[in-house]
């Protein structure tokens, strides 16, 4: 314990360095808590080591609690803003230029099925389409592969 008092500003920094890299590394800034304590630690360890605080643990704690409630009221709301602009844009891949000709009869209700890379895909399509034609896949869920005529 002594040699955390002793070397206090120190111990602040790194401290609020692991709650930076927990927060955004593992986290993935899920929860923003993680990142205002870090912000906190991190800058009452800076203060106390340029002197403008006092090299206390009680300052420390002070310090810690006001700036981690400044900074959740400073940036909650934009942080939340970014977090919720979510792009709805979809995603292309490798099968979604993939065409191939029907085996059996294809429907909305996902009764046939079209094996590709070895995971057997449930076929679905808007319109009713017959084995024989020739289709191209336009979208893509999970197991589901959406298909229309060419």
């Amino acid at each position: 314990m002594e040699f955390i008092t002793n070397n206090l500003a120190q111990t602040l920094m790194i401290l609020g360095v692991l709650a930076l890299i927990i927060e955004v590394a593992v986290l993935g800034m899920s929860t923003f808590i993680l990142l205002f304590l870090g912000i906190s630690l991190f800058a009452t360890g800076l203060m106390m080591n340029f002197a403008l605080l006092e090299d206390s643990l009680t300052t420390a704690l002070w310090s810690n609690t006001l700036i981690t409630a400044a900074c959740a009221v400073l940036l909650w709301k934009p942080l939340k803003r970014m977090q919720d602009n979510v792009d709805n844009k979809e995603v292309t891949s490798d099968f979604a230029e993939l065409d191939f000709v029907l085996t059996s009869d294809v429907d909305e209700l996902g009764v046939s099925t079209y094996s590709y890379s070895g995971v057997s895909w449930k076929l679905k399509s808007q319109q009713p389409l017959s084995a024989g034609t020739h289709v191209k896949v336009v979208k893509k869920e999970v197991g589901v592969m959406w298909v229309a005529a060419i």
